[in-house]
């Protein structure tokens, strides 16, 4: 049933920093780790401009998350910006695919980090993958659990360990390629006739990798004093992803080329194993392969952490069950919700599958993006703190990359969005039939 009385408040725990690290740490994983060769897969060379284009593109979007968080921070993210500034429908698909395109990356991210694990620790028993993958959903359920502060706390950890091991790799990278003189960056991935498409695929594929500002969005009503907090935690998250992107990008094609570099995210997703092997340092690849581990475990601490935001935004308008909108005694962390994203990735890691999720993933930011944009254009330009052409400029690229993602990912994220209007439509005509029963009783 819809609650009749006002929801209860998260507390504001976060400052800008602390929530640009969150930011920060849902980003720097799959993203860096698997992403960049996929797109080298694609275009060769060329996905270093593809990632600086898809980081100007990211940074529109972001600029736009910003403006909306400003004027409308509470949970929930471009849920609530599609309700409050332009359908409910709209706001209700954005959301449900948020959170059923994070959910199944989360699931991802937890196969990652045992398969990382056990690799690192020279254990190839396949049967236990799925157990320590498990096993490290129920850890991270249960730090969110404790609340804001102990999320906070571990996110930093984890995200610092990550950051390092991948200075220490751009570091030494550096000094490698410099003595080879970059022999190895070479742009023949340019030759190809259809060169166009496969850089603008390349570039909605680098798009997603962007996608932290999305995440400090679910979260704003935790940030304290949003307004200066929330655009600065988003400019800086977005600044210090593409830096990192693109010194590890040069870095990766610099040292072994792309052509190695896309054979080595084919054959075991860890393509920057494979450079850092090139190096000849020990210390070098252990390093990041520590770093590995970390980042899969922020991106399933963020994903627990705002998809469980979004489901307490969606029980408070009436979208899922009102038993979602209970806080622990603290008023810290929506308990129940937490569980059941949770339970949700405990049981998408036995059917996790990084391709597909990783290109829903990107249909699903690129749809999120318009509907950001869209929402972005509707503020009044007494309320505007960033140019209107930002907004169209992100739109429209946000279209034309969607048409750049294969065509059966589009049938996926339609069904599931037919699938969601359907949940919407049955729930909320049972939710209005049970109000007018208690009206009627009364």
């Amino acid at each position: 049933m819809l609650n009749e009385n006002p929801p209860k408040q998260l507390k504001r725990e976060l400052d800008w920093l602390s929530a640009a690290i969150m930011g920060l740490a849902s980003v720097i994983g799959a993203g860096i780790f698997v992403s960049i060769g996929l797109a080298a897969e694609i275009s060769g060379s060329a996905a270093i401009a593809a990632l600086i284009v898809a980081g100007l593109l990211a940074a529109c979007n972001s600029l736009n998350l910003a403006q909306l968080a400003v004027n409308h921070p509470v949970s929930g993210g471009i849920y609530e910006y599609g309700y409050q500034y332009l359908t409910p429908w709209l706001g209700f698909t954005g959301g449900w695919i948020y959170l059923l395109s994070k959910t199944a990356v989360a699931a991802t991210a937890a196969l990652g980090f045992s398969g990382y694990l056990l690799n690192n620790l020279g254990m190839t028993d396949a049967g236990i993958l799925v157990p320590v993958a498990e096993t490290a959903v129920f850890l991270i359920t249960f730090i969110v659990l404790g609340g804001m502060r102990s999320s906070k706390i571990s996110t930093i950890v984890v995200v610092s360990i990550t950051i390092l091991s991948l200075l220490c790799l751009i570091i030494v990278g550096f000094f490698f390629c410099f003595t080879h003189g970059f022999e190895k960056l070479t742009f023949s991935g340019t030759n190809s006739h259809d060169w166009a498409i496969n850089f603008l695929q390349s570039v909605a594929l680098m798009f997603v990798s962007y996608n932290g500002a999305a995440r400090i969005s679910m979260v704003g009503e935790e940030i304290v004093d949003p307004k200066k907090s929330i655009p600065r935690a988003i400019i800086f998250t977005i600044i210090a992803t593409m830096l990192l992107y693109i010194c590890v990008a040069v870095i990766s094609l610099g040292s072994i080329g792309s052509d190695a570099f896309a054979e080595a995210t084919r054959l075991n997703a860890a393509p920057l194993k494979a450079v850092a092997d090139s190096f000849g340092i020990p210390f070098v690849a252990n390093f990041l392969a520590v770093g590995a581990v970390t980042s899969m475990l922020s991106i399933l601490l963020t994903t627990v952490l705002g998809v469980s935001r979004l489901l307490l935004a969606m029980a408070r308008r009436g979208d899922m069950p009102s038993f979602f909108t209970k806080l622990n005694s603290a008023g810290t962390t929506p308990d129940l919700a937490v569980i059941a994203v949770g339970m949700i990735i405990a049981l998408l890691v036995f059917i996790g599958d990084v391709k597909v999720t990783w290109s829903f993933g990107t249909f699903g930011a690129l749809y999120r993006s318009a509907i950001v944009s869209l929402a972005a254009l509707q503020i009044s330009k007494e309320e505007r703190l960033y140019p209107k052409w930002i907004s169209w400029l992100s739109f429209w690229s946000s279209l034309l990359l969607a048409f750049c993602v294969e065509w059966h990912y589009w049938l996926i994220g339609l069904g599931l969005m037919g699938i969601g209007l359907i949940w919407h439509f049955i729930f909320r005509r049972i939710n209005s039939r049970e109000n007018l029963e208690v009206t009627l009783k009364e």
